[in-house]
């Protein structure tokens, strides 16, 4: 099996060199470059193209400003955001810039190898500590700017909506696949014009906005 290629950026040496050595140990995965700055993110991943880039939201040249011009540039890369900032707005931030995952510092070995696998294979991951507040604040920011979110459910189709629910529920593409007899190539495609009706960049904003639906008024 074809080992997991990582890239790690943390501008603090020693946090970085240990998440270094537990991913690096693992027998599934590969740590093929380590930086400390957005130059070094960009230019890692320009020269490497890793499946997996690990990035700092307070770093030097900005962690957000790194992951928005990768998810851009290089969108077959997927980023995880791990830092110590559960700011509200920075983690809308972030998955608006195309991050896959917010993941705060402090997380265990086990469950970042985890939350990795899961991002890989095409998941999206919010600290669950996070997930209510974010949930509350995608809420507000619904019925302030953005009043057509939330009719833009309308939209789907009764296909689009059953998927819709199996991804809230995180689901994976191929389970859903299995659970309704499609490709998982079939259900990227719906997956992807899921995300386009409702407005939204990734499968956890998708959730997200799903599960506000399915809530009583």
């Amino acid at each position: 099996m074809d080992k997991i290629r990582l890239v790690i950026i943390d501008d603090h040496p020693i946090f970085r060199e240990g998440v270094v050595s537990i991913l690096g140990s693992e027998a599934d995965l590969d740590v093929v470059g380590q930086g400390l700055t957005a130059d070094d993110a960009l230019r890692l991943t320009r020269d490497l193209l890793p499946d997996v880039i690990l990035l700092d939201v307070n770093m030097p040249g900005g962690g957000l400003n790194a992951a928005e011009t990768i998810a851009n540039s290089f969108p077959v890369v997927k980023i995880i955001m791990l830092t110590g900032s559960a700011d509200e707005d920075d983690v809308l931030a972030a998955l608006k810039a195309g991050a896959h995952a917010y993941v705060l510092k402090g997380v265990a070995a086990r469950e970042l190898n985890t939350i990795l696998h899961t991002v890989y294979s095409g998941e999206g991951y919010v600290t669950p500590s996070l997930a209510a507040s974010l949930l509350s604040e995608m809420k507000s920011a619904v019925k302030e700017k953005q009043p057509t979110k939330v009719d833009s459910f309308d939209e789907l189709t009764e296909r689009e909506r059953q998927i819709l629910e199996l991804i809230a529920d995180g689901t994976s593409n191929k389970e859903i696949g299995q659970k309704l007899f499609l490709t998982e190539k079939t259900i990227k495609h719906y997956v992807t014009n899921i995300l386009q009706k409702l407005h939204v960049s990734n499968r956890v904003q998708a959730a997200l906005l799903a599960q506000q639906k399915a809530r009583p008024k």
